[in-house]
């Protein structure tokens, strides 16, 4: 774990690479170093019916959800959280700019007792060599 889901205006595809962003989410969360590699989880949804603010169809928003295995302490949580949100902003930063855009992102636990998990990605990652 974790889990990125991107939610996001469906008219922000038109001066935003999401294939991008995502990998941009992928590679701070892996900077944290917080979260193991294996875990990382990031996937993006396109809203096509949005009402935002004055009702502007030229608004925006991009809303980050990262959902983790409770076990951290909240002070690694925040530094994650504040780390992955500036490398975010950072990345996003041309397209604020120029267009009427929100971001937000909101790091929550899971229940481990209420979220069995299994898998057999790092059975099938590539193999890094330790010096």
């Amino acid at each position: 774990m974790p889990h990125f889901t991107l939610d996001y205006s469906a008219n922000v595809e038109t001066h935003t690479d999401i294939s991008g962003l995502c990998d941009c989410l992928r590679l701070a969360a892996i900077e944290t170093g917080v979260f193991p590699l294996a875990g990382i989880r990031v996937r993006a949804f396109a809203a096509n019916h949005v009402s935002i603010a004055d009702g502007d169809p030229k608004h925006g928003y991009i809303d980050i959800s990262v959902r983790l295995r409770a076990g951290r302490d909240l002070e690694t949580r925040k530094a994650a959280t504040q780390a992955i949100f500036d490398a975010v902003r950072n990345y996003l930063a041309p397209a604020m700019d120029a267009h009427s855009l929100a971001l937000s992102l909101e790091m929550r636990d899971i229940d481990p007792a209420l979220s069995p998990k299994c898998g057999t990605i790092r059975d099938h990652m590539q193999k890094v060599d330790q010096p």
